[in-house]
C-alpha cells in the first residue's frame, strides 16, 4: 500500500489524489531485485552475457514505476527503459551492448549548441553526445560484452539516462532551432492541478520576498535567518511541485549557489538566491505549464543516508530555532524545521519510515496547499486535529513494523500549542526513533 493508503486508509475516508511528491530514489530495492543483480554478476563471470543482461534489467525493473521492458528479437536482446521524459533504447548480443536516448531534433545546425554538446562530452565518463543520421541529438553508450559487467552498466546507463533527462528541456528552452524528440510522460497533469502548483510557486516566492522586505527581522543583521527562508522555499517547491526541466534545474542551481565555497558571505549569497527566485517568478506561465507532468524513472539521483546521520542533522540545526521562537520571529523559527525536512528530502534517500514521517510533517505544515490538491486536512477550524495526526503516525508505524520492529515513536512528546512548537517536538520525536532491523 502506498503512503497515502497507509496514512488515511480506504475504509472510512475518501480516496486521496494520486499525486506524487519528491524525488525518485532507486535505493529501496526489494529482495527480488537484489537477487537479480547477484544472478547478473554470476552469469557475467560465466560468460553468459545475454542471461546476465536479462537479470540486470530485472534488477532495474520497479513494479510500481513499470519502467523497464526487455525482449528477444532476431537473436538479440532488446531493451527500453525510462528516465523522466526520456526513453532509453538499445540492444545486446554476444559481442556488444548499445544504448541511446534521443534528446532533440535539429532543424538547422548551429555552432552554439554544437559547442555546448562538445563541451558536455568532456564531462561524461561512459557516454557521449552524437548526431544521428536523422539529425537528432542523442546521447549514446556502447561496450563490448566482455567489458560490460553489471557494475559498469549500472554506472554508464545511469550517466546516460540522467544527462538525457536533464538536458533535453534545457536545450529546447535555450535554442529555438531544436524541436522535441522522443518525449514520454507517465501522466499528463490536469489544468486545475497545474493552476494550483503555479499559484503555490508564485505565492510562496512572493511571501518570502515580503518577509525579507517588511518582516520584523533585519536581513542585514541576521542574514542566516534569511538563508533559512530562501532554502526552505527552494526545497519545498522542489518536493511539493515536483518540477521538470527549467524549474528543476533552477532549484538545483539555487541549492548549489547556497553551499558553494566561493568566498561570499551569507548576505551576498542571499542576494544571489533572491535573483534566481525572481527569474522563476517572472517565467511565463505557459512555459512552466509545459514542465508539469509525471514521469517514470529508473535511476535516482539522491544518495542513501541512515537514521543516525539524520539525527546528527536534527541535533545540529533544530536548536537554532529557539532564539527566533522566543523573540517572536515565528516564520523564521518555523523555517528551521522546514529546512531540516526539505534539505533531507532534497539531498538524500532516507530510510522509508523517516521519509514517510517527513512527508507527514510537510503535509501538516503546508495544509492549505494539500487541501487545494484534494487531500484531507489535519486541522479543524484552524486547530490541530490531534487525533488524526496520531492516527496517521500509527498508520506509518503499522506500514513499516515488519521491517522495523522497534519502530515506536513517542507521541507524548508532541506539543500542539503552535506550529513552530509542534514542528520542533515532531522532529525530536523522529530523532528518537529506533530503526534497527532485527
Amino acid at each position: 500500500m502506498n503512503l497515502f493508503g497507509r496514512l488515511f486508509g480506504t475504509n472510512d475516508l475518501p480516496q486521496q489524489p494520486a499525486i506524487r511528491f519528491g524525488r525518485f530514489t532507486d535505493n529501496y530495492r526489494t529482495a527480488v531485485q537484489e537477487e537479480a543483480f547477484d544472478a547478473a554478476v554470476r552469469d557475467f563471470h560465466k560468460g553468459k552475457y545475454l542471461a546476465a543482461y536479462v537479470s540486470f534489467f530485472n534488477y532495474l525493473l520497479d513494479e510500481e514505476e513499470q519502467n523497464v521492458q526487455v525482449w528477444e528479437e532476431k537473436s538479440e536482446l532488446r531493451f527500453e527503459f525510462f528516465q523522466g521524459s526520456k526513453k532509453i533504447t538499445g540492444f545486446a548480443n554476444e559481442k556488444k551492448l548499445f544504448a541511446q536516448a534521443k534528446i532533440a531534433r535539429v532543424r538547422t545546425l548551429q555552432s552554439s549548441f554544437m559547442r555546448r554538446l562538445l563541451d558536455g562530452n568532456f564531462e561524461l565518463k561512459y557516454s557521449r553526445y552524437a548526431l544521428t543520421p536523422a539529425n537528432e541529438i542523442a546521447i549514446v553508450f556502447d561496450t563490448y560484452t566482455t567489458d560490460g559487467s553489471p557494475y559498469k552498466l549500472y554506472a554508464a546507463l545511469k550517466e546516460l539516462a540522467a544527462h538525457a533527462d536533464k538536458h533535453d528541456d534545457l536545450l529546447l528552452d535555450e535554442f529555438e532551432s531544436l524541436d522535441v524528440a522522443d518525449f514520454h510522460v507517465r501522466r499528463e497533469l490536469p489544468d486545475w492541478e497545474k493552476e494550483v502548483k503555479h499559484g503555490y510557486i508564485q505565492h510562496e516566492i512572493e511571501a518570502v520576498f515580503q518577509e525579507i522586505d517588511s518582516g520584523k527581522i533585519n536581513p542585514d543583521q541576521y542574514p542566516v535567518a534569511i538563508t533559512y527562508l530562501l532554502l526552505l522555499l527552494c526545497y519545498k517547491l522542489d518536493y511539493l511541485t515536483k518540477p521538470e526541466g527549467y524549474l528543476m534545474e533552477a532549484l538545483e542551481r539555487i541549492h548549489r549557489l547556497a553551499f558553494a565555497q566561493d568566498g561570499k558571505n551569507a548576505a551576498q549569497k542571499n542576494g544571489l538566491l533572491r535573483k534566481e527566485f525572481q527569474k522563476i517568478l517572472e517565467r511565463p506561465k505557459e512555459k512552466l505549464f509545459k514542465e508539469m507532468y509525471e514521469v517514470s524513472t529508473t535511476f535516482g539521483i539522491t544518495g542513501p543516508i541512515d537514521h543516525s546521520k539524520l539525527a546528527i542533522l536534527i541535533d545540529q540545526e533544530l536548536p537554532n530555532m529557539k532564539w527566533y521562537h522566543e523573540h517572536g520571529h515565528e516564520k523564521i523559527a518555523l523555517a528551521i524545521p522546514g529546512f531540516i525536512v526539505g534539505r533531507s528530502l532534497f539531498n538524500f534517500a532516507l530510510p522509508k519510515p523517516d521519509k514517510d514521517f517527513f512527508h507527514l510533517l510537510t503535509q501538516i505544515m503546508e495544509d492549505g496547499y494539500f487541501r487545494e490538491l484534494g487531500f484531507n486536512s489535519f486541522f479543524e477550524n484552524g486547530v490541530f486535529d490531534e487525533k488524526g495526526i496520531r492516527q496517521a503516525i500509527r498508520q506509518i508505524v503499522d506500514g513499516h513494523k515488519h521491517s522495523y520492529p522497534r519502530l515506536e515513536p513517542d507521541v507524548k512528546k508532541l506539543v500542539f500549542q503552535s506550529m513552530p512548537a509542534f514542528a520542533e517536538s515532531y522532529l525530536w520525536m523522529v530523532r528518537g526513533l529506533d530503526l534497527a532491523k532485527v
